[in-house]
């Protein structure tokens, strides 16, 4: 489990060849203290054990259904990454819960600076626009953010100088993908309001908003 908070950016320096997966090797610093052999780590928002560690970083293994649904598919020697040590009892929760189980990848469609801060716009990967609503948190490339918008097809989120300045997103480009894991709550919420028929599934169409007021009345949402 981890927070969203980044503790610094490490360098890819080099992907090779495993046993049924992929090794990927990390330079790094401060979050070198106190990981061991084991540990997980999010990178770039994904949750990996470390396989060794190095005098200046450490080796993970990723498979190749990791490879496949996240942004690690294309990446290669030099790429900066986010990382974040997991979450201890007696860790400040300065974000959000964040597992670590990458959803999928959102598509830059817009960046705009505002301010000394910036505005980035992202296309909703299919499937996940139930679970992105203003003011709610998402996970991108690992960084707890906040919604500032949500609509169709698109969401974006406001950058403060020093989440630019700290992570990767100070380096991402219009057309650029990074990992994306919603919040968890909204996860289980609507599981439960799926499940009891109060909505529809993803993908099931649009839920007639008369229904749905009724079915919030009966189970006791709304009076």
């Amino acid at each position: 489990m981890f927070t969203g908070i980044i503790k610094e950016t490490g360098k890819i320096r080099g992907v090779s060849e495993g046993n049924e997966c992929k090794l990927i090797e990390i330079s790094c610093n401060q979050i070198l203290k106190g990981l061991s052999a084991g540990d997980s780590v999010a990178v770039d928002g994904c949750c990996l054990t470390v396989k060794k560690l190095k005098p200046s970083g450490f080796i993970c293994d990723i498979s190749y259904s990791t490879l496949e649904k996240t942004t690690f598919k294309n990446m290669g020697a030099g790429k900066i990454v986010n990382l974040e040590s997991s979450l201890t009892p007696s860790a400040k929760i300065g974000g959000h819960f964040v597992s670590g189980h990458v959803d999928g990848t959102a598509e830059i469609t817009g960046i705009e600076k505002k301010g000394n801060s910036y505005r980035i716009e992202l296309k909703i990967p299919e499937g996940l626009s139930p679970f992105l609503a203003p003011r709610g948190s998402v996970a991108l490339d690992g960084i707890s953010l906040t919604v500032s918008e949500a609509d169709r097809g698109f969401f974006a989120v406001a950058i403060i100088p020093h989440t630019f300045e700290n992570t990767s997103l100070s380096r991402v480009k219009e057309g650029d993908k990074v990992n994306i894991e919603v919040d968890l709550l909204s996860r289980y919420i609507f599981r439960i309001l799926s499940d009891t028929g109060i909505i529809n599934p993803v993908g099931a169409g649009n839920q007639n908003d008369d229904n749905l007021k009724e079915k919030l009345v009966e189970y006791g949402f709304i009076k």
